[in-house]
């Protein structure tokens, strides 16, 4: 059986839970199921207000940080569901990581997580972090509220971050892209119902095609160079597909990768998934150089 497989299997192993909490703690105990690696130092903490953890590995740059907003369809997922991942991408991209316990809904719909990611920039700004030497991105629902972070900053005249990783992001939420009936075969995590649900969820009284809760809809024009990675089993797949698009037709700096066989948010399992480790090096290597193409670099 392949890494991808035995991944599968962990995931559909058991029933779906229902309800919000036997929600939250099932993907705490499959996104968590392995443990960070050893070397990396965590600190609890709080940034604007909300609680937060710092990763670093040995050797980063302090002055530099990844600002990683979790997915889990903004109505689950934790700094604990998503510690591996955002500590190990903070070590790629050679800085320290900043991960965000942002409010989820149902019980704080829109605007509030976006509220925290908001506080939590504004904080590190004031801290003294440049606004070149922040990144910020995440996964699922944590990309499509760093895209929704950036276009929110641009609106209000603030300053926007150097670059933006967006993993398997959700940035449609009323679900219009192809793939996500498509793939809904061989997709084991995301599929139309449950996205609904969670949709409903987050945007309260906003419509679904609202450009500040689906971003797939905003104007994307002047963001920062932007990082798109999708597994090819996702029903998201046209998602990412689509905002890479929308981002490069408003000249947008942006970076698509579309990797065979991958499902939704791969790199969680990254201990157990070499795809997973090298899709994590290629967003390293994307923040470590805010975006910019290696040959402009050594030009």
């Amino acid at each position: 059986m392949g890494e991808i497989d035995g991944v599968r299997a962990l995931l559909t192993g058991r029933p779906r839970p229902v309800g919000w909490p036997a929600r939250r703690a099932r993907i705490e105990e499959v996104a968590a199921v392995d443990a960070p690696p050893a070397d990396i130092v965590f600190t609890p903490t709080s940034i604007g207000g909300v609680a937060a953890e710092w990763s670093a590995a040995p050797g980063v740059d302090a002055a530099r940080v990844l600002l990683f907003l979790h997915g889990g369809g903004y109505c689950s997922g934790s700094i604990v569901s998503h510690r591996t991942m955002a500590s190990r991408a903070g070590a790629a991209a050679g800085m320290r990581a900043l991960a965000l316990a942002y409010r989820l809904a149902p019980e704080h719909p829109y605007p509030a997580a976006l509220e925290d990611a908001r506080a939590a920039l504004a904080a590190l700004l004031a801290q003294g972090f440049a606004p070149a030497d922040i990144a910020v991105g995440g996964d699922s629902a944590g990309g499509g509220l760093s895209l929704a972070l950036m276009v929110a900053q641009r609106d209000a005249g603030l300053p926007l971050p150097g670059c933006a990783w967006l993993a398997s992001p959700w940035v449609d939420l009323a679900m219009t892209g192809a793939s996500m009936d498509a793939k809904d075969g061989v997709d084991p995590l995301i599929h139309r119902g449950y996205l609904a649900e969670l949709s409903a969820a987050y945007r309260g009284g906003v419509a679904a095609d609202d450009p500040r809760v689906s971003p797939l809809h905003a104007d994307l024009r002047g963001l920062p160079p932007v990082l798109v990675q999708v597994g090819s089993a996702e029903t998201l797949l046209d998602d990412a597909v689509r905002i890479a698009g929308r981002l490069g037709a408003a000249d947008v700096p942006v970076r698509l990768e579309v990797w065979p066989h991958m499902i939704h948010a791969w790199p969680l399992w990254s201990a157990r998934l070499a795809e997973g480790r090298r899709a994590l090096a290629s967003a390293g290597a994307f923040l470590r150089a805010r975006g910019i193409p290696e040959a402009a670099t050594t030009a």
